[in-house]
């Protein structure tokens, strides 16, 4: 595979997740991203932990779609994340998701 056929097949990849992602955010509540995927669900739980002296959160989250272009399953019934780095959440508003057709 040269160089060009790969970059060809993640640009296609990455269509069809952003077509998959347009077609599935209005059914849910939150997004939230970590410092390695993002995430669409409808119930989000973080906490802060401390082990050591070392803060980190645990990000608990049920029905959920990961971005991930490589995942040949994108949707998980749960999803559990322990991560040093920063979360966003934030909580979608029905109204305000129009993404472009």
């Amino acid at each position: 595979m040269s160089a060009e056929d790969l970059e060809k097949y993640e640009t296609e990849m990455e269509l069809t997740l952003y077509r998959e992602y347009r077609d599935v955010v209005g059914i849910f509540k939150y997004v939230v991203e970590t410092d390695r995927r993002f995430y669409l669900c409808n119930q989000v739980d973080v906490k802060a932990r401390s082990e050591s002296g070392d803060v980190f959160f645990e990000v608990s989250m049920s029905d959920c779609w990961v971005w991930d272009m490589y995942r040949p399953a994108r949707f998980a019934k749960s999803v559990k994340v322990l991560t040093f780095k920063d979360v966003n959440v934030e909580e979608l508003n029905p109204s305000d998701i129009t993404p472009p057709k």
